[in-house]
């Protein structure tokens, strides 16, 4: 069963995901995105370029022909992912076919309608068994 992680109270959810997302491809560690909004995912495309000024995470649209041989995909179509092991969501809704995953990450920000949206996802999982880690990240 998916374990899901939520990482709430942070200040931007693009800035953090791409932390989070810097973090596991220094760990060798393949990850899919699910950004639904094309905006969205322009903007994080666009981070994942600039946000650490003296490194570049390899990343891709799934439908690029380097997809297969790139460690972070972003996509919009989750019917076949081409990794099962993370999953991280930047949409606000429920995303489909997560159960496919090992694990699940959300970015909650502090802004009220995302915490909002976070709680009902939360409470969607944690009704059908999912077994959830909370990760305070405001600052200390």
């Amino acid at each position: 069963m998916t374990k899901v992680f939520f990482y709430h109270n942070v200040q931007d959810r693009l800035g953090a995901a791409c932390s989070l997302l810097a973090r596991a491809w220094a760990q060798k560690k393949d990850f899919t995105v699910f950004v639904p909004a094309p905006e969205q995912a322009q903007l994080l495309d666009r981070l994942l370029w600039t946000r650490f000024p003296l490194s570049f995470l390899p990343h891709c649209h799934d439908r690029s022909p380097l997809a297969a041989e790139t460690p972070i995909l972003l996509t919009q179509d989750l019917q076949a992912p081409r990794q099962d092991q993370r999953l991280l969501n930047l949409g606000d809704e429920i995303p489909p076919n997560f159960e496919r995953f090992t694990n699940l990450i959300e970015v909650v920000s502090q802004a009220d309608e995302d915490k909002i949206q976070a709680r009902q996802r939360f409470k969607h999982y944690k009704a059908h068994g999912h077994e959830i880690v909370a990760v305070d990240m405001a600052p200390r």
